[in-house]
């Protein structure tokens, strides 16, 4: 099935190669009356007019009302009608535009000039930086920039929305190579090997000192995709823009809210892409304040803990503190991980010293009752089940999974994988229960067994999937069921 439906005024309008793709007239979408049972996902909207309650208007809007992402979509449609409702994106283009003129002074302009974006790439090589910022403000299919010069400055006049039927000549092949590259649609592979049906997006970071997931892992995902009919690319930061390419995002990088990571997942989100880690994970997972209140309000076990504000803190408090957890207390800043943003305080002057130090960075920081076990449990969960199961023993001579060093080197403990039907059960339901508070992505519930009960650590949104580890009894099928997660949740969105 097409992943993308085009829909145009006249079908006499489109000049262009149709493979890939589900090319419907304007009236048979308004009136629904088309023979495929399963629509595509996204629509792009190439009517000839966008004004309010226009051909152009409708269409995006009966899509989102089907459950399609269109482009533009209705929001888009309103933005450009009036110049005052985009006014507050100009200035930020005017300066990229004027940073750009200035590059190029042997071929700048000399006088007004417009230019036009198809997807974002841009008639004129010299301006990619801004028809990409443009598009990613205004999601357009084409537009068109009409530029002056102003004093010694050039200023963006208006932003238009132009039809298919405007675009000139000259211009045809390179809009539809836009097109295509947009999409991403493909003829039939050599060898006779079928095209792919889904396109997935893994976000890694090359230069990351302690990624959740290395190459060996990649290439796992990257063969076993072939045997689902999925692409499995992997990409990087810079590839932000790219993301409408794709049917589904996952991040192997480490998350955190005031990261790209999360921009990424949001955008993939809005973009309609099934997306692993989901906004809402990251934001609940990677604040370990919202973890403390999430379980205790459930009445999961975990340590004794009390959340600390900055406001409150300093020799007053200690005595509570002394008296409620013991020493030694662990300290731990909200957004931590690794065992990153933790303090072990062994007597009063530490407490005070590691909390003052921590509070400098976050209005609030947990305090905890230290507790030592040889090792910690981790149940993977994928949409509410248990993935797999591991114990990751504490660095050696050391209280943590990882012992991070002052030189940036650190050391890690030892591991050992279990299934899921040989771990002990409390173990596995607990950690199902926890991730399940939390959403249906893909988690890492930490644990540790004492006398007194399991205690949960904390619920990881981006937990570790190294080959020989967490694959270690699963093997392929743990790819497998992961790609496969993604597999349902994209034909779900279909």
């Amino acid at each position: 099935m097409p992943r993308y439906a085009i829909i145009v005024d006249r079908l006499s309008d489109w000049k262009g190669p149709t493979e890939g793709l589900n090319l419907i007239g304007a009236n048979a979408f308004l009136t629904n009356n088309t023979k495929d049972k399963h629509r595509p996902a996204r629509v792009i909207n190439l009517c000839r007019r966008y004004e309010y309650l226009s051909a152009g208007y409708y269409c995006s809007l009966l899509a989102e009302a089907r459950g399609q992402t269109p482009m533009p979509t209705v929001a888009d449609v309103l933005s450009l009608q009036r110049k005052n409702l985009y006014d507050f994106a100009v200035p930020e283009l005017n300066a990229i535009l004027n940073r750009t003129i200035k590059r190029i002074v042997a071929e700048a302009p000399t006088e007004a000039f417009s230019l036009t974006v198809f997807f974002g790439k841009p008639d004129n090589e010299h301006f990619k930086r801004l028809a990409a910022e443009c598009f990613d403000t205004f999601r357009y299919p084409i537009l068109q920039l009409d530029i002056e010069p102003d004093d010694k400055r050039w200023k963006i006049i208006a932003i238009r929305p132009l039809g298919l039927h405007h675009v000139p000549d000259d211009l045809t092949s390179m809009f539809y190579d836009a097109l295509q590259a947009y999409t991403r649609t493909r003829k039939e592979l050599s060898g006779g090997r079928p095209p792919a049906f889904y396109n997935l997006a893994i976000l890694m970071d090359p230069e990351e000192a302690l990624p959740p997931s290395y190459m060996p892992t990649f290439n796992k995902f990257k063969r076993i995709g072939q045997g689902l009919r999925m692409d499995v690319e992997l990409i990087t930061k810079k590839d932000y823009r790219r993301l409408p390419e794709f049917d589904a995002l996952f991040i192997r990088t480490n998350t955190s809210i005031d990261h790209y990571t999360y921009q990424f997942s949001r955008k993939a989100e809005q973009e309609g892409l099934a997306v692993i880690d989901d906004p809402t994970s990251i934001l609940r997972c990677t604040n370990k304040v919202y973890l403390h209140e999430l379980l205790q309000r459930h009445g999961l076990p975990m340590p004794k803990t009390r959340v600390l504000n900055r406001l409150d803190f300093g020799p007053d408090i200690v005595p509570q503190l002394e008296e409620e957890l013991g020493y030694p207390i662990v300290l731990k800043i909200p957004d931590g991980s690794f065992s990153r943003g933790m303090h072990k305080a062994e007597n009063r002057e530490q407490l005070l010293e590691g909390g003052a130090d921590l509070l400098k960075h976050s209005r609030l920081i947990l305090a905890q009752e230290y507790v030592y076990t040889p090792y910690d449990w981790r149940v993977g969960v994928l949409n509410g089940e248990p993935l797999f199961v591991c114990q990751y023993m504490m660095s050696r001579n050391h209280w943590q999974i990882v012992n991070h060093s002052k030189d940036g080197t650190f050391k890690q403990g030892a591991w050992k994988t279990f299934a899921v039907e040989d771990a002990p059960a409390e173990v596995v339901e607990i950690g199902c229960k926890a991730a399940r508070l939390i959403g249906d992505g893909l988690y890492g519930v930490d644990l540790k067994q004492t006398d007194k009960g399991l205690m949960i650590i904390e619920v990881n949104d981006n937990p570790s999937l190294e080959t020989q580890v967490e694959d270690k009894v699963l093997k392929d099928e743990l790819y497998e069921r992961i790609l496969k997660e993604f597999i349902r949740r994209i034909d779900a969105k279909k």
